[in-house]
């Protein structure tokens, strides 16, 4: 399994994920201006979306978007609690998670870092990203992790997208809970391993 990343973006879920179930994998870094990887590929080829996560699998096919290849990751490896088993009410509380942070958080993200959005619409998205994240403040009060006591995909991902908050701006001062869940979650040995697999780290 290959794993196509960029440095830091949502991609890097995938990458704590496959730490995560102790499967090999490699990786192969976009290059965001020729959209071609630092191994020689052809990004468009393998995603024409242009946009990272990506995993290629061992029949050569490629998998995409956040969700489904975090999902696939943690089924790969079910004893490693990152998913609950398919079919089961658990299962489709992680898709919920998953939908919700993809939809209401990562894409709140979005215009914050565009350089061409205007300020109107800089401050939309953070009074949208506050709204939601009052919601998860709210449901990590009496639990370490998103679905319990267990670190699963859903954590990988909003650890993730939440923590683009230093690269923009975004004042966590009002959410304490979701600073020390972040704080929790940078400790794992699987994500410090990503980081720095990443060069986000040293």
């Amino acid at each position: 399994m290959k794993l196509y990343y960029s440095p830091g973006a949502c991609s890097l879920a995938s990458h704590i994920a496959l730490y995560e179930t102790g499967l090999p994998f490699e990786i192969d870094r976009l290059i965001k201006t020729s959209k071609m990887t630092v191994g020689g590929e052809d990004f468009m080829q393998l995603n024409p979306k242009g946009y990272v996560p990506a995993i290629k699998l061992d029949d050569g096919s490629v998998l995409t978007e956040g969700a489904a290849v975090l999902q696939y990751i943690a089924d790969q490896k079910p004893d490693s609690g990152l998913a609950p088993k398919c079919g089961t009410m658990e299962r489709y509380r992680l898709q919920e998670w998953l939908t919700f942070i993809s939809s209401e958080i990562h894409k709140s993200f979005s215009p914050m870092f565009n350089k061409d959005a205007t300020d109107e619409v800089k401050n939309y998205a953070r009074n949208h990203l506050n709204k939601r994240l009052v919601y998860v403040e709210t449901q990590l009060a009496n639990t370490p992790f998103l679905m319990g006591d267990r670190f699963t995909v859903a954590d990988a991902y909003l650890f993730v997208v939440v923590s683009w908050s230093n690269h923009v701006g975004f004042d966590l001062t009002p959410f304490p809970r979701i600073k020390d869940y972040l704080a929790r979650i940078a400790a794992r040995p699987t994500v410090q391993a990503a980081m720095k697999a990443e060069g986000l780290l040293k």
